[in-house]
């Protein structure tokens, strides 16, 4: 019998129909980048360290049975131990180290947070605005970036400071006022290469308003570098602040923040080293996992790596 290949074959058909098929579902660009950053363990443990020094520092004053600006008589310098609960020690002054140390990381972690939010706006805006309108204002605007950097930073805080005072806010002012320029340049260059893009021609060509394209087309495809720099920027400006707070410019007391205590801590390095290795431990572990979670969030938008 010869064989047929247009015969339909029952059994083969019914089995075929019986095999479920599964559809392969691709994931997003950002489901991508969600999984490299899992990936690295040096980025998810700094993530995990982070979020437990945020949360002390936010909850932790409320469950200790110190006030950061309470004294012990009985206590003054003592050192770390389990007596009154004083975990961390006390200071010169008997006040408990431990609640100290929390409120300080709460204060030094607002002006990071408060300050590079201030800071990437200014940067993005100007950066963006000079980079999609070019020409002569992109060189007025770049030169203006070019005479912030030759101002001396800290001769020009200490003034401000003196003559405005040590105000929390003044603080955040006097350090966004310096930390923006670099922050405007990489936004500048991204700007450059993103202004000859198809979609921001269309817009053009439609008519779209320049204010409307830089908002509405350049700075949200920023994003990704935007965030990767604020990474960075965050331990820049905490330590630009405890920098301030060493030199006796920052927080004023009774309020403190961890450079505050470093600057206290130094002072008494060989009788109570535990004021100063206390508050000098909880910034260096800060600070190193905000630069381990800006090289794991480099790595995860990193579209070579897809």
């Amino acid at each position: 019998m010869a064989f047929n290949p247009y015969k339909k074959d029952d059994a083969l058909i019914d089995a075929l129909a019986q095999v479920s098929v599964t559809p392969v579902q691709g994931r997003s660009p950002w489901q991508d980048a969600r999984l490299r950053f899992m990936r690295n363990k040096a980025a998810v443990v700094s993530v995990i360290l982070l979020s437990l020094i945020v949360l002390a520092c936010l909850f932790g004053p409320f469950l200790l049975p110190h006030a950061y600006d309470s004294t012990d008589w009985d206590a003054m310098s003592q050192p770390p131990s389990l007596k009154n609960w004083h975990l961390f020690g006390t200071d010169e002054s008997g006040r408990d180290l431990l609640v100290r140390c929390l409120v300080g990381g709460r204060i030094s972690l607002m002006v990071g947070l408060l300050g590079t939010l201030s800071t990437a706006t200014v940067g993005i805006i100007w950066g963006a605005t000079a980079g999609f309108i070019g020409g002569r204002t992109d060189s007025v605007m770049m030169r203006i970036v070019d005479l912030m950097y030759a101002i001396p930073y800290i001769l020009i805080a200490i003034l401000l400071i003196t003559i405005l005072g040590r105000e929390f806010y003044l603080v955040v002012f006097v350090i966004t006022t310096f930390s923006w320029m670099s922050m405007a340049r990489i936004v500048r260059g991204q700007t450059l290469s993103l202004r000859s893009r198809e979609y921001v021609e269309a817009a053009r060509v439609i008519g779209v308003s320049t204010r409307a394209i830089i908002f509405r087309h350049i700075i949200p495809n920023l994003l990704g570098v935007v965030v990767i720099y604020t990474t960075i920027l965050i331990p820049t400006i905490i330590i630009m602040e405890s920098i301030l707070s060493f030199l006796g410019l920052g927080i004023q007391e009774p309020m403190t923040s961890w450079g505050v205590l470093i600057h206290d801590g130094a002072k008494l390095m060989e009788t109570s080293p535990w004021m100063l290795l206390c508050p000098a431990i909880l910034l260096s572990i800060t600070l190193y996992s905000l630069n381990f979670i800006g090289d794991g969030l480099r790595d995860a938008l990193d579209p070579k790596g897809r």
